[in-house]
């Protein structure tokens, strides 16, 4: 399997999941979750995917401080329904790496290890995602601004793709510089304050 290089560039997340330790599928419960994970799971490597990436990594790090993240005991809240532009793919996501999902998820075992209903849209937040800890309530609230602008051609070039009319050279062309805008944004460390807001 071969994907850009730069997807091994990036920190992956690191979690606690009770679940996982309880059932021995990680050795002490410690999982760590990837960008290719997220590639994997969503299908695709784009601006919004990274996002979701940056949202959970950023949020959960100032949820839990110096802790690790307790995977499947935390809400995510999105303020968008879910129908709405890419509001289901960002609340999907990160519910992926927070290990919940909506009422059709794991109900646990024996009052344990619950995961359903806990991802929730359409909710009053004052910002695009919310982060919550279900041991003692608190959130995080997060927006997310990519800011760094797609390449001048990435519009034409798409147009020539979806109409059929571009070159093999085209669309090579079209998925280096789509990738390398995801690239921008994940490895800009110094540009990650303007691009996830708290």
């Amino acid at each position: 399997m071969k994907y850009p290089k730069f997807f091994d560039e990036i920190e992956p997340i690191k979690l606690y999941d009770p679940l996982s330790d309880f059932l021995g599928a990680f050795e002490d419960g410690v999982i760590e979750i990837s960008y290719l994970d997220m590639v994997k799971f969503a299908g695709h490597s784009c601006p919004t995917i990274a996002g979701a990436f940056l949202m959970a990594k950023l949020g959960l790090k100032k949820l839990y401080k110096d802790n690790l993240p307790i995977r499947g005991e935390i809400k995510v809240l999105l303020k968008g329904d879910k129908d709405e532009g890419v509001e289901g793919v960002i609340g999907n996501s990160i519910a992926y790496i927070c290990g919940v999902s909506e009422e059709g998820g794991f109900k646990g075992i024996n009052n344990r290890f619950n995961r359903a209903n806990k991802l929730l849209f359409s909710q009053d937040i004052p910002k695009e995602v919310r982060l919550q800890r279900v041991d003692n309530e608190d959130f995080i609230d997060i927006s997310y601004n990519p800011i760094i602008p797609p390449h001048p051609m990435q519009k034409e070039l798409m147009q020539k793709i979806l109409q059929k009319r571009a070159s093999k050279k085209e669309i090579e062309l079209f998925k280096k510089i789509w990738q390398d805008r995801v690239k921008e944004i994940l490895l800009s460390k110094d540009r990650w304050s303007e691009m996830v807001i708290f």
